[in-house]
């Protein structure tokens, strides 16, 4: 067997790639099994953790001109990076173009369509993360108390 498809712990071969809800993607040894009562590995409890290239999107830096990468941070957010940037661990600093832009939801007008409960515009709202949702046109945050105002209809899609 390869050395990439076999557990370095114990030798048992390695499971399939699977993908986290943040994107990083990593195998688990097959001689182990997660147990929910316990929360803990039974077996051997090697992971191999692989590393997952950034996606060049077709967009270009609005600095330099560069392509743009479309980044997942390790906590799940999405960003979009100039592909000149480079870390260097050794110094920690970075070099190139520093532009970046956080992905954010993305709302629509949905001209034909008003909410059940006050009868205003709804708005056809998708997250970064790409789940859509319908609400209300009149619901909006408040920054500074840090609540919903406004009508709290939500229909996840």
């Amino acid at each position: 067997m390869e050395e990439k498809t076999v557990c370095p712990k114990c030798g048992s071969p390695l499971g399939a790639v699977e993908t986290t809800k943040t994107g990083k993607q990593l195998q688990r040894c097959s001689a182990g099994k997660w147990n929910k009562e316990t929360r803990s590995v039974d077996g051997c409890d090697y992971v191999k953790w692989l590393v997952v290239e950034p996606e060049t999107l077709e967009e270009k830096c609005p600095k330099c001109g560069s392509a743009l990468l479309l980044v997942t941070t390790r906590f799940g957010r999405k960003m979009k990076r100039c592909s000149t940037n480079k870390w260097d661990p050794a110094t920690k600093t970075s070099s190139g173009c520093d532009y970046f832009a956080w992905l954010k939801a993305t709302v629509e007008p949905l001209e034909k369509e008003a909410c059940p409960k006050c009868g205003a515009p709804l708005v056809l709202m998708t997250t970064a993360g790409g789940k859509r949702l319908k609400k209300c046109s009149t619901n909006t945050w408040d920054r500074q108390t840090r609540t919903a105002v406004g009508c709290d209809f939500v229909q996840w899609l």
